[in-house]
Order: C-alpha cells, then structure tokens, then sequence
C-alpha cells in the first residue's frame, strides 16, 4: 500500500508531502490546477520514462520519493531478495531523481538502482488506469491478458509462449535439416575429412610458443654449450680469469684500508661483485653439466614445428589457432550429425509439441471457465451502471497453435436487450465503454493481487445516477484493496473516505500546484463547488452534506 509520496521541484510544484489512507481516496479540483501530476509524479517513481521539462522552472532537479508498505507482499520481497536489494519489512522507499538535462537516477532503499527494476517493483505495488486504459481493451492482447490475469493462469500463458518457441525452433530446425540435407551432407564429409586430419596432428592450445623456444634452444645446443665453456674459462677457468682478477684486487684493497678506512666501501662493493661472478660461475657449472646434444628431439621438435607451419598454411590460420578451429569444426560437426538424424530431430519435435498441446488445452480448459463467470459478473455490473439488458460476453475462438494458445480472446458485448453481443470495438460508444472498462477493471480487480489502484478519470462521459453507482463500485472495491480516483463528478467524490483538494495559485509570478487533505467542512465546501460551479449556495452546501451523508 501506498503510505506517502514527497515530491520536490516537478512540473508546477515545488514541494509537496501527502500521506495516504487504506481505502477509497479521491483527488479533486478544478480543471488545470494539476490533478494528473501526482499520477505522473508516481508513475516516474515506479519506473515510467522522464520527458524534458518536468523540473519546476529555475529549478537543476525534479525529486520524488514513495513509501510503500509490503509485509503483506510475499512475491515482491522475494524479487528484492533474488536482486540483492536490501529491504526491512514493512516498509519499501523507492526514490528518482530527474536532472534539467534530461539525467535521471533512481534508488530503492537508499541503494541505486536501475529504472527497469523500479518499473519491474512497481508491477507489484500498482495498478494506474487512464482514459486511454479504455481504448487498451479494445486490443486483443489486452483482452486476453484480463482474462488471463482473472483466471489466475498469467504464469501458465506465460509457460505456453515458452513452450511454443521451444516448439518452434525444433520445428525450424528439422525443415531446414531437410531443405538443406544435401548440402549439409557435403559439408559433413568434408569436415570430417578434416576434423581427422587436425585430430591425428593434437594442436593444443598453449604448446607453440614453448615448442619454438626449444626449437631454438635445440637447434643451436652445439653453439650454446661452446660459448658456455668460454664464459666459465673467462670467469674462473684461464689464467687471466676475471674471478683471479678480482681476488688480487680484493686484496690489495684490503691492505689499503688499513692506511684509510674509507676505502672499506669500495672493498664492501667488490666482495658484492666477487659473490655474484661465483654464483654465475656455478649456474653455468651446473647447466653444462645436465645439458647436451639431442639430435633425436632436436628432429622431433623440427617435424612438429614443421606439421603445425603445414596444418596453419593449409587452413590459413595462425598455429596457435589450431586447437581453436579443431574444436569449432568438431561443435559444427556435431550439429549436422544430429541434424543428419532427421528421426531424431522429429523426435524431439513431437516431443516439443507434445508439452506444448498439454500446456495450451489446460489454458483452454481455464479459459473457458473464466469467460463464463467473467461474463456473468461483468453483465451483472452492466445492470448497475445503466446498460440494462446489456450483455457481457467472452468469445474463445479456435485458432492454429500460437504463442498465445489455441484460441483466440474477444470481447463482446450487447448495450441492450434483444440485440447479439458483438466486438467491444465495434459496438461500444465512448461513455458506454468508459461503464463497461470500469466494471471489467472492477470484477477483475477483486481476484488480482496488487495492492493499490488509481484511476485517473476513467469517469469520463458518465453523469447522473450511473456516475453515483460508479462511486459505490469503487468504494466496494476500496474495501479490499487501496484505492485512488482522480474524478470531475461530485457523485463518485462524495463516496471517498479519504478527500485530497488539488488547486494552483500564483508564488512571485511562478504558478505553483498544491494539494492539501480536506475536513469534513471543506469537503462540503468542495462537493459544493463540483455540483454548482463558480457561485456557491447554501442549498448547494446542504446537497453537498446530503450526499456526504448518503456516501458515507
């Protein structure tokens, strides 16, 4: 449920701070003081697209923050768990900030988010229904989608459209295996052909560039052990050897320092050097000992660096690209060996359709039961809103498997007795459509499962006594769940628990949009206004409290 909604610097508002009751709330006021911004203003909260222009003139940002109670919302804190949002029961913050450039940011909890996850949290706090909700149910989508989302069977839809496409990419995949079987067959011989040759040779993906350093090193071992022997007679061995050097050296120092102390640093730095060209001295020891001349691997190594060059060459690759193009062609190889056998390939496919035909005739079967109950219930509400012996009713057509079922979701309806019903679209005038949106949202709502519902004049085109049964519909409905309804007809205000008064005025030559709660007096006032226009009578203020009482 919705708690409470602050919004800084949007549109015509600078700042604003409601708090909201569980039930039927009404917003009111005259036309332009800005009723529609508070729906605008949460629809950007829960994750609508920002246009330019919404930051209230001279201001750098636009800020709007909801807090929404969700202990009694399972599935959603679920969904914050899966994403890693924070959360503690009751309460969820969601908060978005929109810069004058166009910038926008959001947070759930005080943590950024992204605005797809504000609008995926906002599927399960908030239902918003506009005028153009009524021409949405013209659309066959749509209308399916209600009576799904009435039969409880969204998730088994959505599991039919899954189970379609698996369907249809085994189905796709087998007509292509036959179309294109021949020339799949060459491919396929060919690149077994291949994958036999590039399999005897085993390139591995990280062998070339040690194979050529001991290639290198193979190849030139004769040289290697030469010039060895000539360092260590350089360093150790010959008579002039820099070791021997060094040592005399060495010691004529050490004599020096006795004479100037000073010298030690350069003695300190010898012995230093002297350490090191014995260490070198015996590194070399050591590798000259354990190396030697291997004419057998140094013939091996060559014939595998010249099969890898060879193999490269043929297939225009580098040769430590080998391995990758041997387990590219193997993948492909294995894919037109299963598509070879087109025995298996319709297996699977009957297999595929097998799940969905189960899938899609127990959606039928669901369908069929909820366009009978719907239909009654919507007819029974036709009754109620002035569309006596109008008829309601859900037509399930047979189509072919599709995504969307094996029938086809159409709503019909007769605006009075004796005439057949026929397609929402064809028959329904615009006030008769706005009564009959309004008790299909109505009969559909009582079985959804989001806690909050606004409708933003959906009363439009409807007056009189059928604009006061509207008000009772939605005042039913505000009994089970939260209800918000910006309205122009003081029949359906008078009906709300909770009154919220939208006006402008003008602040230093800027107009400025406020809105307050009203008490029981200003209400009267304000019913008053909505029934007599710009001049306001007592006898209009005593049918204003009448019709309070009477709402209550």
């Amino acid at each position: 449920m919705l708690q409470t909604l602050s919004i800084r610097d949007f549109v015509i508002v600078d700042q604003l701070d409601l708090e909201f009751s569980p039930g039927f709330t009404v917003l009111t006021g005259e036309t332009g003081a800005g009723k529609s911004i508070l729906i605008d203003a949460l629809s950007l909260v829960l994750g609508a697209r920002g246009e330019g222009g919404i930051t209230r003139a001279g201001s750098d940002k636009a800020e709007i923050n909801a807090v929404f109670e969700i202990s009694s919302l399972p599935e959603l804190q679920a969904w914050l768990d899966d994403n890693e949002i924070a959360h503690d029961e009751p309460e969820l913050l969601l908060r978005r900030v929109i810069y004058a450039d166009g910038r926008s940011r959001a947070f759930v909890n005080g943590s950024p988010a992204t605005i797809q996850q504000l609008k995926e949290i906002g599927e399960f706090l908030v239902d918003i229904y506009s005028q153009h909700a009524h021409h949405a149910l013209l659309k066959a989508a749509t209308q399916r989608q209600v009576l799904d989302a009435y039969a409880g069977h969204l998730p088994l839809a959505q599991e039919v459209a899954q189970a379609y496409q698996a369907w249809q990419v085994l189905y796709q995949k087998r007509v292509d295996a036959e179309r294109n079987a021949e020339a799949y067959a060459q491919e396929l011989a060919e690149l077994r052909d291949q994958v036999r040759e590039l399999s005897a040779l085993a390139p591995t993906a990280d062998e070339w560039e040690p194979l050529q350093q001991e290639h290198m090193r193979l190849s030139h071992g004769a040289s290697i052990l030469a010039g060895g022997e000539e360092c260590r007679e350089l360093l150790s061995e010959g008579e002039v050897s820099a070791v021997s050097q060094l040592s005399r050296v060495q010691h004529k120092l050490q004599e020096l320092t006795e004479y100037d102390a000073s010298l030690q640093e350069a003695l300190d730095t010898l012995d230093v050097a002297l350490i090191q060209l014995e260490e070198t001295d015996r590194f070399l020891n050591r590798y000259l000992q354990r190396a030697d001349l291997d004419p057998e691997r140094l013939q091996e190594v060559e014939g595998r660096v010249h099969a890898l060059h060879a193999a490269a060459r043929k297939y225009r690759v580098r040769p430590e690209e080998l391995a990758e193009l041997l387990a590219g062609w193997q993948l492909r190889q294995q894919t037109l060996e299963q598509g070879q056998d087109n025995g298996q390939l319709q297996q699977d496919e009957r297999a595929a359709f097998a799940r969905y035909d189960e899938l899609a005739k127990k959606l039928s079967a669901g369908r069929v039961q909820a366009a009978e109950r719907l239909s009654v219930q919507i007819s029974d509400e036709m009754q109620r809103l002035s569309l006596s012996g109008g008829r309601f009713a859900v037509d399930l057509k047979p189509q072919e498997p599709a995504a969307s079922g094996s029938e086809q979701v159409e709503f019909l309806v007769a605006g009075h007795a004796g005439v057949a019903p026929r397609p929402l679209s064809k028959v329904a005038s615009g006030g008769e459509l706005s009564r009959i949106s309004l008790a299909i949202r109505v009969v559909t709502a009582q079985r959804g499962d989001v806690p909050s519902m606004i409708f933003d004049e959906v009363d439009v085109g409807i007056g009189g006594g059928v604009a006061e049964v509207v008000g009772q519909l939605l005042k039913t409905l505000g009994q089970q769940r939260q209800v918000l309804v910006i309205t122009h007809l003081p029949q359906v205000a008078a009906q709300g628990s909770q009154h919220l008064q939208v006006s402008k005025f003008l602040s230093e030559g800027q107009t400025l949009s406020r809105i307050k709660q009203l008490d029981a007096t200003q209400r009267i006032d304000e019913i008053a206004r909505m029934l007599g226009g710009v001049e306001i009578t007592e006898t209009t203020r005593q049918h204003a409290s009448e019709m309070l009482t009477h709402g209550a």
